[in-house]
């Protein structure tokens, strides 16, 4: 008799995930994201002068075209589990939005929520946690100001400028309970204090954002009055308009068009590993009228033919493609190998950063670090970028010159919590080695913003002064590496690499390696 029950229940279970798989396939995937792409755009022309941003990953899918991308985790904003990390600060998002007067977020949940957390929790802490500390910030500025008022004329006309009336209040949507933003509010102190101590570079923060930053949510059940959209110039602060780009509703939708039906599921973008067969949001929206045109039958063979056309273009144009020089927007070399404080030129770049889906250019991919001759890409640019010498943190080999070229394939802390502990110490020797006769250094790996940015990391620390100035390793022999120390370098390094997104546990081994001796110990002779 029990074996019956276990039976039947094995056979629900099996009922259950035959249906899972049959609503998941690649097609309805691929059209829902489609026909929530077509929302995001709408909603993009009535402000289309504020630039567009993808919430790393899945809001990528849902635009062919975006201004930046960012990196806010949902699971920062979960119950109980509410975090600002200084390790994910965006401040690029903030510059921006402080620069074009706002910006959107566009990202996507699954069946049963409006937003998901990282937009109904994880982003409103981040804003109010950064005009909190601008907000401190402009008060000691106001209070140096009023102190040598009488010795600096400018100063005081300074102060004038500077809004009194600045908002630092918590701003949650509706649906988020009492309770949970009375729990959340007595933690906003802390989270202050620590993005303070950071050494996160608030000067130049506050002197972007004129106005406070403020989330605003808008899904597919917002109502909207086309004649009587605001302009956002007249809002007394910076917008962060967030874009639930998918239906929220908890059933089973099932479309139709003059040619196909479909099961439409929403945050289809979420999970790409376990639905995209190797297809990325790039290659998908260089074909995608191809791909909805054929319909649920013919998909997936066209998918698997565009992956795998693209796979050999990539490997073809690794060997034989021309040369073509990679160099940081207006940054150039110094010999003295150190990072550049300019903020205003910093802010420059960041306004003009553009990710076209449809543009062969692959420049972006590669990101410089000032004037360090360091840089961070992905493997698959590297055979294409002009540098003296590559790193190559990826599993698979690239074509370069031998005497210019090391090749360390490193795992994630997901697979091997020791592989990038393990390698380091030749990574650090590699690079002392090229940067000391001012050679130029690419760190890549496969998508340059994880490994590559952990790697850069270490090295950044080990053989760089706190002024991001190469001293071939003598400031780190003479000081006790901290994490509040290492987080420093790691928000310097973000700057600049906009994209990165290390993991807590590649963090962590780098930490090790720094703080144990290894990296003193390790022979870095030139």
């Amino acid at each position: 008799m029990e074996d019956d029950e276990n039976t039947h229940q094995l056979s629900i279970y099996r009922a259950a995930r035959s249906i899972k798989r049959r609503d998941n396939t690649l097609y309805n995937a691929l059209r829902s994201i489609y026909d929530d792409s077509v929302f995001v755009g709408e909603i993009f022309q009535l402000w289309p002068d504020l630039p567009l941003l993808a919430n790393l990953r899945c809001g990528l899918w849902y635009s062919p075209t975006f201004h930046a991308t960012c990196y806010f985790k949902s699971t920062d904003g979960h119950n109980n589990n509410w975090s600002f990390n200084t390790s994910r600060l965006n401040l690029h998002v903030a510059q921006l939005a402080g620069q074009k007067g706002g910006c959107f977020i566009v990202d996507a949940t699954r069946r049963g929520k409006r937003f998901p957390d990282s937009m109904s929790k994880t982003i409103p802490i981040w804003a109010c946690v950064l005009n909190r500390s601008i907000h401190n910030h402009r008060e000691r500025m106001r209070q140096i100001a009023l102190g040598e008022s009488s010795a600096c004329d400018e100063h005081s006309v300074d102060t004038r400028q500077m809004p009194v009336d600045w908002d630092y209040s918590l701003h949650l949507p509706l649906w988020v309970s009492g309770t949970e933003r009375a729990s959340i509010e007595k933690r906003l102190e802390e989270w202050t204090q620590q993005l303070d101590a950071s050494g996160a570079d608030i000067s130049s923060l506050a002197s972007s954002l004129k106005k406070p930053l403020r989330p605003l949510w808008i899904s597919q059940k917002t109502v909207i009055w086309l004649n009587e959209v605001p302009d956002h110039e007249s809002w007394d602060f910076t917008p962060i308009i967030l874009v639930s780009a998918s239906s929220p509703s908890g059933i089973v939708q099932r479309r139709t068009s003059s040619e196909f039906s479909w099961n439409y599921i929403p945050g289809a973008g979420d999970d790409e590993e376990s639905w995209a067969r190797g297809l990325i949001p790039s290659l998908f929206w260089n074909r995608a009228y191809d791909i909805i045109n054929a319909g649920p039958e013919m998909c997936n063979q066209m998918v698997a033919d565009i992956v795998e056309k693209d796979r050999v273009s990539r490997a073809r144009r690794g060997q034989d493609a021309p040369q073509a020089t990679v160099k940081a927007p207006n940054l150039v070399p110094r010999p003295d190998h150190c990072l550049n404080n300019d903020e205003s030129q910093l802010a420059t770049n960041i306004a003009n950063i553009n990710i076209n889906r449809n543009s062969s250019d692959e420049d972006s991919d590669i990101s410089w670090l000032g004037s360090t001759n360091l840089a961070v890409g992905t493997s698959q640019n590297a055979g294409i970028s002009k540098v003296d010498c590559i790193l190559n943190c990826d599993k698979e080999s690239i074509s370069a010159d031998p005497k210019a070229y090391l090749h360390l394939p490193m795992l994630t802390s997901k697979f091997d919590r020791f592989s990038l502990l393990n390698n380091l110490p030749s990574t650090v020797n590699f690079a002392k080695l090229n940067l000391s006769q001012g050679k130029t250094l690419l760190i890549c790996c496969d998508n340059g913003e994880d490994i590559s940015v952990s790697v850069c990391l270490a090295i950044l620390t080990a053989l760089f002064d706190d002024e991001g100035t190469f001293d071939g390793g003598n400031f780190f022999s003479e000081t006790c590496i901290t994490k509040l120390e290492m987080r420093r370098r790691l928000i310097t390094l973000c700057k600049y690499v906009v994209n990165a997104r290390p993991s807590r546990g590649n963090l962590k081994q780098v930490f090790n390696f720094l703080s144990c001796g290894r990296a003193g110990s390790t022979n870095m002779s030139t």
